[in-house]
C-alpha cells in the first residue's frame, strides 16, 4: 500500500516537473455578434486553452520554464445560431533571449479563415491521421508550427519534423472542404505557410533564424562584440535568399514581426556595419524600409 502511494506521489511530481511544450493564452472575443451565451464562450475558450497546453506536440520533454509562450486571440465574426462560427485569429509566439527579460517574436500572423463548428460541452479531440473537426485541426497545425519555429531558433533546421507533422494535419484537413488548407484558397493561408517552411528555397531564412537568435541575440548579454559580429554575418548570409521569393507568405510575416527588433538590434552595430546591415534589410524587406532608414 505504501509503495503504491509512493508511486502515485512520484507520478504527480513528475507531471508537475515536466510539462508540455506550450504555454498558450487564449482569448475568445465576439464584439459584433449578439445572442452568444457568455458561458458557452468561456467554456470554448477554456477548451481551446486546455487543448493547446495539455497535448504533446513533440517527442521531447520540456521543463515548465521551457514552455513556449504563445497567444491566440480569436474574434468570432458570425454565428449561425447553432454550432457554426466564422472567426479570425491573431496568433503570436515568442522565445526568451538568454541573459535578459526580453522575448523575441517568432510568429505573428492573422488567420482570416479560422472557421469552425462547436457544440457546448464538446470535447476537442484530435488525430493526425483522421480529420475530426476544423477547430482541433487548425489549433494543432499552429501548435506544430510554433514548436517548429522555436526549435529552428535553437538548432539549425531542427523544426523540420514539426513542420512535417503540421503538413500531415494540413493534408488530412484538405478533405474537409474548409477554407485555408489548400493552395487555391488564397496566397496567405495555412497551406502557403507550411509550403514555405518546408520549401528548400527558404532554407537560408530558416538558417538565419538559428544564427540570428542563438549565435547573436543569445550572446549579447555575455559578449556584445562577438554577438554583433555574428548578427552582422547572419544577415549578410541571408542575402543569398532569392529576391523573387521574398514576397511569399512566410518571409512576409517573419519580417513584419521582426522589423522593429531588427531596427533596434542592428542600429547598435558600428557605423559601417550598421549602414551595410540596414541597407541590406531595406532591400530584403522593402515594406519596412522606412524603419531601417530612420535609424541610420
Amino acid at each position: 500500500m505504501k509503495r503504491t502511494l509512493l508511486l502515485i506521489l512520484l507520478c504527480c511530481f513528475l507531471n508537475q516537473a515536466y510539462a508540455q511544450e506550450l504555454n498558450a493564452r487564449v482569448q475568445l472575443l465576439a464584439p459584433t455578434v449578439s445572442n452568444l451565451n457568455p458561458a458557452t464562450l468561456q467554456m470554448l475558450q477554456d477548451a481551446m486553452r486546455s487543448f493547446l497546453n495539455n497535448n504533446r506536440w513533440s517527442t521531447e520533454t520540456y521543463l515548465p520554464q521551457e514552455r513556449i509562450e504563445c497567444n491566440f486571440v480569436i474574434t468570432i465574426t458570425a454565428w449561425d445560431g447553432n454550432s457554426g462560427y466564422q472567426a479570425e485569429a491573431q496568433i503570436q509566439s515568442s522565445r526568451p533571449v538568454f541573459g535578459s527579460s526580453y522575448n523575441s517574436t517568432m510568429l505573428n500572423l492573422s488567420d482570416r479563415d479560422f472557421n469552425f463548428t462547436y457544440t457546448e460541452g464538446q470535447p476537442l479531440d484530435f488525430s493526425e491521421q483522421t480529420f475530426l473537426n476544423n477547430l482541433s485541426s487548425t489549433l494543432a497545425f499552429y501548435a506544430f508550427t510554433i514548436v517548429g519555429l522555436d526549435k529552428d531558433s535553437f538548432s539549425a533546421l531542427a523544426g523540420t519534423p514539426s513542420f512535417a507533422r503540421a503538413q500531415q494535419v494540413m493534408n488530412v484537413a484538405q478533405t474537409s472542404g474548409n477554407a485555408g488548407w489548400k493552395a487555391a484558397d488564397g496566397l496567405r493561408n495555412r497551406y502557403w505557410l507550411n509550403e514555405n517552411l518546408l520549401n528548400n528555397n527558404y532554407l537560408p531564412l530558416r538558417e538565419f533564424i538559428y544564427s540570428y537568435h542563438l549565435q547573436g541575440l543569445d550572446r549579447l548579454a555575455q559578449d556584445q562584440n562577438t554577438a554583433a559580429r555574428n548578427l552582422y554575418k547572419s544577415l549578410t548570409d541571408l542575402s543569398g535568399l532569392d529576391k523573387q521569393r521574398l514576397g511569399a507568405y512566410f518571409p512576409n510575416i517573419f519580417f513584419s514581426g521582426k522589423s522593429d527588433e531588427f531596427a533596434n538590434i542592428f542600429s547598435g552595430l558600428n557605423a559601417a556595419q550598421k549602414r551595410s546591415a540596414l541597407d541590406l534589410l531595406a532591400r530584403i524587406d522593402p515594406a519596412n524600409a522606412g524603419k531601417y532608414e530612420a535609424v541610420k
